[in-house]
């Protein structure tokens, strides 16, 4: 196998700046003995914290939901600092290392988002929905890094990064205000009946801002391919 063609890498996320300065100093401060598999290892770690504390906020104590969010945090340790940490110390490994986080990556969204559709708190139609879209924009940015040889790690403003302070807010407000985290609604349809928490509303505006993300760039990346790759013209006689 010959040696793969780094992709560039597009992130222009509102931390993105503040974020780097801060994963070079961590990394340049790391053990001898860390290496980015370790770290890799523990971003896993962080998502089954995540999922554990969603399940434990929703079947015994909501305050569990600062188990998820200190979760997050070791996700974000070990999922940001693994590639950072590769390159300050010029430790890159571009096949390997892009087939192990783009694998480990898939593997994390689907304990956290198990993990919060099986807590109780969100529907796990919901969740799963979120999953699935979640999954298709991770496709697309897997293609055209293969096609175009870049690797947009973040859309509209916001990665993972921003993701992750997000829902550490959400876990937040719910734990310290009842009226949000008691909230309900009730929406009926013929026969059909669901009953809609505040973290359902809240993954339902996620999840539609997620499907219209993946639609907008789907079509903007066809038109770019259409103009790259044209219909070839035919060339028979009439």
């Amino acid at each position: 196998m010959g040696k793969r063609e780094e992709s560039v890498r597009i992130q222009t996320s509102i931390l993105n700046g503040v974020e780097k300065k801060v994963l070079v100093w961590l990394a340049h401060r790391q053990p001898r003995w860390m290496t980015s598999d370790i770290l890799t290892v523990i971003g896993t770690l962080g998502a089954i914290i995540i999922a554990a504390g969603f399940v434990l906020a929703g079947t015994r104590d909501i305050s569990y939901l600062w188990l998820s969010s200190l979760g997050f945090v070791i996700n974000w340790y070990g999922d940001s600092l693994d590639g950072t940490l590769a390159r300050v110390r010029n430790r890159q490994r571009p096949v390997y290392g892009y087939y192990l986080d783009h694998t480990v990556d898939a593997i994390n969204e689907v304990i956290m988002f198990v993990g919060a559709g099986l807590s109780g708190l969100v529907h796990f139609e919901i969740a799963m929905s979120i999953l699935v879209v979640y999954l298709l924009l991770t496709i697309n940015v897997s293609v055209n890094a293969h096609l175009k040889k870049e690797f947009c790690l973040t859309y509209a403003k916001m990665g993972p990064t921003e993701f992750r302070i997000i829902m550490i807010i959400v876990n937040t407000v719910l734990i310290y205000v009842s009226p949000i985290r008691e909230f309900s609604h009730t929406v009926t349809a013929g026969s059909w009946t669901c009953v809609l928490s505040a973290l359902d509303i809240v993954a339902l505006v996620i999840l539609l801002l997620l499907v219209l993300i993946y639609l907008v760039t789907v079509i903007s990346d066809a038109r770019e391919y259409d103009r790259i790759d044209p219909m070839p013209h035919d060339n028979m006689d009439e």
